[in-house]
């Protein structure tokens, strides 16, 4: 219908009676879409309506607070469209806010909400606003941590660390049971122990008896074996130092290993105080397992009497490496037992040589060649002492390495024997399995005439499946941790074999040093030969008996000699 003409609401312009405003827009729009795209446009009074939110902007009044419309007619209020610009195809609108105040208001009035999309970024980052959250501080160190420990890994912390010392190693007991009883002390960062530090008493039968169990609780496990036995000299003190040295390397050597370390038995062997009791109590309840006991028993474990034959090139090669390095280490300890006693028949002889100087300084007659003698009998003495000091000390680094190894190698091939064994156990299961196999099978042919048997053979077969099933996985099992423990046995050996061949020349150097010293000193005095008191001049010796009346001629030859120097 018609409009009547009246005034916007608004008060801005009149409206006409003519097409509405929308239909005017609808019909610039068809006008505009029909043209092609590079035909210029004619400035027109009425923008065309496009599918995409364009901003406009807006006259408000003092008395409406809404913000109305302007006129849509009026293109002041609108953005300019370039002339040559092809229409801009649909696209989805945005969820934007399309209506902005004048520039002259913006002050007047709350922010622009179109502004502030636009100018999102620069509105957050506003140092002051009701809109930014408040600054937050850099987070501080806690006062109360300023002073802890620095943190270490999970596998560093779940790893304790062990130090043990053998010593103070003395004799108790009768002449029919006498020993020698070792001190042995620990310090360890263990949760499982009591305490961090303490001290028991052990003697060498209790070492054995750690390495036996261990051996048994950890089949394929190579376990650091104690020194040894001697029947003649264990007394002796240098045989006692070489074995409480040894003893001590081993215990060592065991708490260092990740799995032996959390062994139940090391922790009784190394905190129990009552030792004796607590292994008798713990044998009835649980015997030591051996090669007839323990899970490797259960599956029949035993000695074979085929030969084995290794499948394995890899576990081949390394069983030939084993038994030509034990036959080279036994040739070096032996080569080092022959310098050791060559050093100590040095020393001998520099004893004896210096007891004959000594004898010579005695009866001399000339003051200028006694004191010398004297005191080249001084310096044999302490070649003597530097000879057998080297040689002890030979026999504690570097000899006590070789042995130790040499010990070792036989602890490696105790862990091949139980892997042949789990080899043996294997298959004898599996034979066993095919025999009850048959058995079951003749019963099903037949018939049920004999179902108790058969439902007790059958049984027994699924009993030997799982005998052969662990007999299998403990033989794989052995063989992958027996390639870790002999990577491991390979990296230990360099690092134990440079550290006592350094620790060899160090003492072999530091003997020569202490050597050229006394020499150089004995020869400065020598060239003083017009300072009388240079060299120490040794009483005269006055044995009882009929040796006086020979002493006496001695010491008036001395007089005579002296007058006449005068």
């Amino acid at each position: 219908m018609d409009l009547e003409e009246t005034h916007s609401p608004w008060g801005d312009e009149p409206s006409s009676s003519g097409p509405s405003a929308s239909q005017s827009q609808s019909l610039g729009a068809s006008q505009q879409s029909s043209k092609p795209a590079n035909f210029p446009s004619r400035p027109s009074r009425i923008t065309p309506r496009r599918l995409v939110a364009q901003p406009t902007q807006l006259k408000a009044l003092d008395d409406d607070p809404l913000g109305p419309l302007g006129p849509l007619g009026d293109d002041s209020k609108t953005p300019n469209i370039q002339a040559n610009e092809p229409p801009v195809p649909p696209r989805k609108e945005q969820m934007v806010v399309r209506t902005t105040l004048p520039q002259h208001q913006q002050s007047a009035r709350r922010p622009d909400p179109h502004q502030m999309d636009d100018d999102d970024e620069d509105e957050f980052n506003r140092p002051t606003g009701p809109r930014q959250p408040p600054p937050v501080p850099p987070a501080q160190p806690s006062p109360m941590r300023t002073n802890t420990q620095p943190h270490v890994s999970v596998e560093q912390a779940a790893k304790p660390t062990f130090h043990i010392e053998v010593g103070d190693p003395h004799k108790v007991g009768d002449l029919t049971s006498s020993h020698i009883v070792y001190a042995v002390r620990t310090k360890t960062t263990s949760k499982a122990y009591r305490e961090p530090e303490f001290e028991v008493g052990r003697r060498y039968s209790d070492f054995l008896w750690l390495y036996n169990t261990l051996h048994g609780n950890n089949p394929g496990m190579v376990v650091p074996p104690p020194p040894e036995k001697q029947a003649v000299g264990r007394f002796e003190s240098n045989f006692v130092e070489a074995r409480r040295a040894a003893l001590e390397k081993m215990l060592n050597k065991i708490a260092g290993h990740t799995t032996l370390q959390h062994d139940p038995d090391l922790k009784l062997f190394l905190e129990s105080e009552s030792f004796n009791a607590d292994v008798k109590h713990k044998e009835r309840r649980e015997p030591i397992p051996t090669e007839s006991k323990g899970l490797m028993g259960t599956l029949g474990f035993g000695s074979s009497s085929s030969k084995f034959v290794e499948q394995d090139d890899w576990f081949h090669d390394r069983r030939v490496y084993l038994d030509a390095l034990e036959n080279q280490l036994k040739s070096l300890l032996k080569a080092m037992d022959t310098m050791v006693n060559q050093r100590k028949a040095m020393a001998e002889a520099a004893g004896d040589f210096s007891s004959s100087l000594h004898a010579l300084s005695t009866v001399e007659l000339s003051p200028a060649l006694s004191g010398p003698l004297d005191a080249l009998s001084e310096l044999q003495l302490t070649i003597r002492d530097v000879y057998d000091r080297q040689a002890q000390q030979d026999m504690l680094t570097f000899g006590i390495i070789i042995e130790e190894y040499i010990r070792l190698i036989g602890s490696v091939k105790q862990a091949f024997n139980q892997r042949q064994k789990a080899f043996y156990a294997w298959h004898s299961a599996e034979s066993d399995l095919n025999k009850r196999k048959a058995s079951h099978d003749k019963l099903l042919r037949q018939g049920k005439s004999q179902q108790d048997r058969l439902n007790q053979v059958g049984a027994e077969v699924a009993d030997a499946e799982r005998k052969v099933h662990q007999a299998r996985l403990l033989f794989e099992d052995m063989g992958r941790l027996m390639r870790q423990e002999l990577d491991r046995f390979e990296k230990e050996k360099v690092e134990d074999f440079k550290s006592g061949v350094e620790t060899f020349l160090e003492s072999a150097v530091e003997a020569q040093k202490e050597l050229i010293e006394k020499w150089e000193t004995f020869l400065m005095q020598l060239d003083a030969e017009d300072d009388e008191t240079v060299f120490y001049k040794p009483p005269v010796y006055q044995p009882a008996g009929g040796n006086g009346s020979k002493q006496t001629v001695v010491d008036k030859a001395r007089a005579t000699i002296h007058d006449d120097s005068d």
